[in-house]
């Protein structure tokens, strides 16, 4: 095997631990929230390490130039806000009627 072969299959084998961390976070999660009653601080601090987790191995963010990574940063917020607008719509919705 030459070193492409090695680095691939490390890479792989990383793939598989990254999702597994993740399923047993998952897990975790709902074993927490059936015991104890979901803790909003708790799930999103795993839901945070979850999702980061995915975009750095997964979406091969974590191999990108930190620069990029910085640039995605505002972009990110800027979504947020408009999504955030975007959710008052959706409650005031909830209460309207058909014309």
């Amino acid at each position: 095997m030459n070193s492409a072969d090695t680095s691939k299959s490390k890479a792989s084998g990383r793939v598989y631990v990254v999702y597994a961390v993740i399923m047993v976070l998952a897990v975790m999660q709902i074993v927490v929230a059936m015991q104890r009653g979901p803790s909003l601080v708790f799930m999103l601090l795993v839901g945070v390490l979850q999702a980061w987790l995915a975009v750095t191995y997964f979406m091969h963010l974590g191999e990108e130039r930190p620069l990029l990574v910085l640039a995605l940063i505002p972009y990110t917020i800027f979504v947020l806000l408009m999504m955030n607008v975007i959710w008052s719509d959706s409650f005031r919705l909830l209460r309207m009627r058909p014309h």
